[in-house]
């Protein structure tokens, strides 16, 4: 920073392709202050280092940073704000031009010119002084069949690049990996557990591609003579070429992108990423392909938490185990391709770090009278899934069956929800929330994400949060999670994915279109940590009508103490 005249740096945790789940070779943020978090960001000053992290991470930073860093509570506090409180006047401030958004250098820049602070491109200063740092990913490309995806790629460039045309636009830029996979019918391996490609891509209005990344990831994949692979290298001096209109998405470009393009002269039309809404809508091959994946992954959670049950009690068992013999069974099934995150299993108060990960140091005994969360997912060929249950080990306490019923009372509001088309997350936040704040609790994370079809296991734009004003749509694929987390002591979440689709008409309704959820998860919930004198009967009539469904659907794929565990844990409360 001096060397460079700079009063400040940034260090985020994101990637040039503003990916929530980052290569080895980027997680710049983790090696310089130790969180391992999937978001947030590190303001580094001459005489503080703000880390900057949601609700989700407050205690997982003061258990993994040193006291060199500072907390700050984040979105609650900006860091425009902090930046002006903390920096000198007239000081200047360094970014890595790849690795931030145009829309989140110009918020900034807004913010900083009260004290005539100024940013500025530097090569990213981390790079230079880590020995180590390791290499790029370069995983293989290989195709995704039709039968999976539903619609050819041909057939989707041709729909997007229509789309282009009709605005006036003459290409667009791509930079999120999810979008080019999908777009493409491609996966790849350069994330772990996440399987993409890093490339960056040019879609012109004529349905011609160029894509920019390794060739020899792409090698031994069908040529398509509409799309060109190229190396990294071109991309900057092939942008400064381009015929505008260029489209170009403030929110998930590197601010790199659009400083090239206004250097050149080519005109930008900032809008969002054309791919990610089509992607989130999923087509009728991709939604039975998602149904036919939860079945599989239903079977395979449901001989885990009976092996859980049987084994927990004897004593002995670790977090380390429970995620092991998880895995186990998703590997069982021989269709697993991966999991499709790292499998949270926290035990006790472990349980209350949102994102918690087991490792060595950690790794906790599964004790009578404590609660077990476990959040896992696999990734499949033909979907993706992600689910959350917590277990009583042993007798369960009083203010821990209270806390999970609200818990519950959420997830059921959400799922028993009917709204008008042309609501967003925002709307159904609250309906998650609302048995938890009648009790003054409440917890510091969204209630649910988007999830992709053999993608990303978060994946953009929609979600069910405070924050989102996308609406939701048919076909978009979601996670309905609410908890509740006491730090100390133990955490609770329940985690099912729902799918939007449009609703059956009521007799004496309005005529206006309706949007409800379907239910892609079957595993039972815990009873023994439901007080059902807390429930509706609304309530209580959904838990025993899911539990009739896990049983008539996932049954058939039991046999043995399995299935007698199954009979068990779903009869009616």
């Amino acid at each position: 920073m001096a060397s460079e005249g700079l009063d400040a740096f940034l260090v985020p945790r994101a990637d040039a392709h503003q990916g929530e789940y980052v290569a080895p070779r980027d997680e710049r943020l983790a090696w310089l202050t130790g969180f391992t978090g999937s978001a947030g960001f590190c303001a580094v000053l001459k005489d503080i280092a703000g880390i900057f992290v949601d609700g989700r991470y407050r205690v997982q930073v003061r258990a993994q940073t040193a006291d060199d860093f500072t907390p700050v509570n984040w979105p609650e506090t900006k860091l425009g704000d902090w930046l002006v409180e903390h920096m000198p006047k007239g000081g200047t401030i360094g970014f890595d031009p790849w690795l931030h958004t145009a829309e989140e250098i110009e918020k900034l820049r807004e913010r900083l010119t009260e004290k005539d602070i100024s940013c500025r491109e530097v090569d990213n200063l981390v790079d230079r002084i880590w020995p180590d740092q390791p290499d790029p990913p370069s995983a293989p490309v290989v195709e995704y069949p039709k039968e999976f995806a539903g619609v050819g790629d041909e057939t989707k460039r041709k729909e997007i690049s229509e789309c282009l045309a009709s605005a006036g636009q003459k290409a667009a830029v791509l930079t999120l990996p999810d979008s080019i996979c999908w777009l493409l019918n491609i996966r790849g391996g350069d994330i772990p557990r996440i399987p993409i490609t890093h490339a960056f891509a040019i879609l012109h209005d004529d349905g011609l591609l160029d894509l920019y990344s390794n060739p020899a990831k792409f090698e031994g994949l069908g040529t398509d003579p509409a799309i060109t692979v190229h190396n990294w290298e071109a991309f900057p001096d092939v942008l400064t070429s381009l015929e505008g209109p260029v489209r170009v998405d403030k929110a998930s470009a590197p601010y790199a992108v659009s400083r090239i393009l206004e250097d050149a002269g080519v005109e930008i039309a900032y809008a969002d990423d054309p791919c990610i809404l089509p992607k989130a809508r999923k087509n009728p091959t991709e939604l039975a392909g998602a149904r036919a994946a939860h079945l599989r992954d239903a079977a395979a959670m449901c001989r885990f938490l009976a092996w859980l049950d049987d084994a927990a009690p004897k004593g002995g068992l670790t977090e380390i185990d429970v995620v092991t013999k998880l895995e186990g069974f998703r590997r069982a099934t021989n269709a697993l391709k991966d999991v499709s995150f790292e499998t949270i299993a926290g035990s006790g108060p472990n349980g209350a770090i949102v994102h918690y990960r087991v490792n060595q140091e950690t790794n906790r005994r599964i004790e009578p009278g404590t609660l077990l969360l476990v959040d896992s997912g696999g990734q499949y060929e033909d979907g993706t899934t992600d689910i959350t249950r917590t277990i009583a080990i042993g007798e369960p306490g009083a203010e821990e069956r209270a806390c999970f019923t609200r818990v519950l009372q959420g997830m059921i509001a959400i799922s028993l929800a009917r709204w008008p088309k042309g609501l967003s997350g925002r709307d159904l936040d609250p309906l998650a929330r609302a048995a938890l704040w009648r009790a003054g609790q409440d917890y510091d994370h969204g209630t649910g994400h988007g999830v992709g079809a053999y993608l990303s296991v978060h994946e953009g734009p929609a979600r069910i949060s405070r924050v989102s004003n996308v609406a939701l749509e048919a076909g978009m694929i979601l996670s309905n999670e609410p908890g509740y987390y006491r730090e100390g002591a133990f955490g609770i979440r329940i985690e099912n994915l729902v799918v939007v689709q449009a609703a059956a008409q009521l007799d004496g309704g309005d005529a206006r279109e309706m949007l409800d959820f379907e239910t892609l998860t079957w595993v039972p919930i815990d009873t023994r940590l439901v007080v059902a004198s807390m429930l509706s009967g609304e309530e209580r009539d959904w838990l025993n009508s899911y539990h009739d469904e896990v049983r008539a659907r996932i049954s058939p794929d039991l046999s043995g103490s399995s299935l007698d565990w199954l009979n068990r844990v779903t009869q009616p409360i």
